[in-house]
């Protein structure tokens, strides 16, 4: 049987922040559509910086994920530390995100097939990204705390908040685009959106079990006790 190799989870943290960042640059610069889940950041992107030129769609990231911060601290009436540490994540990926959207600025993407040939390569990048996210113990960004809050507090199936988070988040990007761009005028969510919400779990899986097969995830700091109160893994 092969050894596995030796891969630390807090660089797991680090590849997850980036492939993400990256997989959601080449949807963007696909322009077919993004997951359910970032779709409300984009429209608020697309939507103030013609007025604030500043105003990028790391900044429009993380901003809004600090009002989810701010809404699930009244909804549950509590804060904790992995609450700050979560939007802490968040401001990390908005940069990072920023950063890689000017690298692929220079990609073409005048042809509808290389358009695709970005898709599917963002899909995919996101997907290996958030796998990743799922073998460290530091604080993953707001979206999926948001989702394990709300199943811990209300004894809820996580699978099922899920589903309902994914779900209002669609809701809330439609109702967005058509306040900020006029009704039946869709930006940010398309077909791309459905083909997400299909395989992404899936691939997500894949890469899990990928990982699982070939590598052994070990802390390299004693810092697991501080982020979860769990004990290093060795």
């Amino acid at each position: 049987m092969r050894k596995k190799r030796i891969f630390y989870s807090e660089i797991a943290y680090v590849l997850g922040v980036v492939f993400v960042a990256l997989g959601v640059a080449f949807c963007g610069k696909a322009d077919l559509g993004f997951s359910m889940i970032v779709a409300p950041a984009y429209i608020l992107h697309r939507w103030i910086s013609p007025v604030w030129p500043f105003f990028s769609f790391g900044m429009a990231e993380y901003t809004f994920q600090a009002l989810l911060v701010l809404l699930l601290a009244l909804a549950l009436r509590r804060f904790r530390l992995s609450y700050l540490l979560s939007f802490v994540t968040a401001v990390i990926y908005g940069f990072v995100l920023d950063g890689l959207l000017a690298l692929l600025s220079f990609l073409p993407a005048d042809e509808i097939w290389l358009r695709a040939i970005w898709f599917v390569l963002g899909v995919l990048i996101t997907a290996a990204g958030v796998s990743m996210m799922f073998h460290t113990y530091l604080s993953p960004q707001v979206y999926e705390l948001v989702v394990k809050e709300v199943s811990a507090y209300f004894h809820a199936d996580i699978n099922k908040v899920k589903i309902g988070y994914d779900a209002s988040s669609l809701v809330l990007s439609v109702i967005l685009s058509f306040i900020a761009f006029g009704f039946g005028r869709f930006v940010g969510v398309s077909w791309g959106t459905v083909v997400i919400t299909l395989v992404n779990g899936f691939i997500i899986s894949r890469f899990s079990r990928l990982y699982e097969k070939h590598l052994h995830f070990r802390d390299a700091f004693p810092w697991r006790k501080f982020f979860t109160g769990e004990d290093p893994v060795k």
